[in-house]
């Protein structure tokens, strides 16, 4: 078992503190995606009432 941890650094000026990167871990990930998000249209609706879901409308609005 590793004894290294991650530590609370204190930011200056700021409300929030930040961890450090966890042991083994790539501090600064890069994942190149090339796939575009799937929109799902009216037509392809899942299920019987997902199109009347969509349309509704709160009674705030």
């Amino acid at each position: 078992m590793s004894t290294e941890r991650q530590r609370v650094e204190r930011v200056p000026g700021s409300r929030r503190a930040k961890l450090t990167p966890a042991p083994g871990t790539d501090p600064d990930p890069h994942v190149e995606t090339t796939d575009a998000p799937v929109r799902r249209g009216a037509a392809e609706a899942s299920g019987p009432n997902d199109e009347r879901l969509r349309n509704d409308v709160p009674p705030h609005y």
